[in-house]
């Protein structure tokens, strides 16, 4: 049975002054790029893996990463999780994560908000969620569940969409709002995903994140996208991960940070991953962006970006 009471809410950031990673620009790991990694004079803030890449017991990806892990500090995305399940989560796999966090203790866990499982079967996608009551304490439930087997908060990502659901009753930032206020978990920011729905759904990524509430994240994702056009010819955006971070996405990441201060930032590229030295300038973009953070940022207590 649902729990209605709120988990508590960490103090702004208290998570992070936990764990061991910095508030630096980190990357995604890839396989072919382990040993430029450990070669390279320029020492990345942090890499991020996907927890269902590690759930085997062994082999070469578990030799890389204890490696990587040994020299660089390393968080852990999830993509398999089903939170937005209406079946329930798959307790082995809550089990499966529980090993790999516990095996290589990463600064941050992640999850992102949407579904990719119905019946016995697995969709090789994120799907979205109706923001509406049901299904509000049906993610509470399930983070409750997946915290309280890790010993810990886990960060939940807003996700990129290209479908609203009629049945929704609360906008998206609302619906994340009480998600992180309910569930006591933080919140990873996915600028790119902002940028995606924002432009397909016909809506202000500065107004959105206007409303989201800064003071629960304890992480950003920077992302590439393609661009189509959808069956009315309107432009449709893709969250496809295969290319350099867009310019508009870099304004509004500099102008989060401003407001926030430094926070871990991941640079992800999962298709058509290029050299390392491509991601490497990536990362060092953001590194860049960072540093120039003014030493008191806009942002104070905990609550939603008074930008409008």
């Amino acid at each position: 049975m649902l729990n209605a009471t709120p988990r508590p809410i960490p103090a702004d950031h208290e998570y992070l002054a936990e764990c061991s990673v910095p508030a630096r620009a980190g990357a995604g790991l890839k396989g072919q790029h382990v040993d430029d990694i450990l070669s390279d004079e320029y020492k990345m803030g942090f890499f991020e893996v996907h927890a269902e890449n590690y759930m085997g017991e062994g082999g070469l990806p578990h030799q890389a990463l204890t490696e990587i892990r040994n020299n660089f500090p390393i968080t852990v995305h999830g993509v398999g999780l089903s939170i937005g399940s209406e079946k329930g989560l798959d307790k082995d796999h809550i089990e499966r994560l529980a090993k790999v966090v516990d095996r290589y203790q990463p600064g941050i866990v992640s999850e992102h908000l949407a579904w990719s499982t119905h019946d016995n079967h697995y969709y090789n996608d994120l799907l979205p969620v109706p923001y509406d009551q049901a299904t509000l304490d049906r993610v509470v439930s399930h983070i409750g569940q997946v915290q309280d087997r890790l010993k810990r908060p886990i960060l939940l990502e807003n996700p990129s969409t290209y479908v609203a659901f009629e049945q929704s009753t609360m906008s998206e930032t609302d619906f994340i709002t009480e998600i992180a206020r309910r569930a006591g978990c933080g919140l990873l920011l996915d600028i790119n995903n902002v940028f995606v729905s924002a432009t397909n759904h016909k809506y202000s990524p500065e107004k959105y994140l206007s409303e989201f509430p800064l003071g629960h994240v304890g992480e950003i994702h920077l992302a590439g996208h393609a661009e189509d056009k959808d069956d009315d010819g309107e432009t449709l955006l893709i969250d496809a991960h295969d290319r350099p971070v867009a310019d508009e996405v870099w304004k509004l990441y500099k102008d989060v940070v401003t407001q926030m201060g430094p926070i871990p930032t991941l640079i992800e590229w999962d298709n058509d991953v290029p050299e390392w030295r491509i991601l490497r300038r990536e990362a060092k973009i953001a590194e860049a962006i960072l540093d120039a953070v003014p030493e008191h940022p806009l942002l104070g207590e905990r609550h939603a970006s008074a930008a409008e």
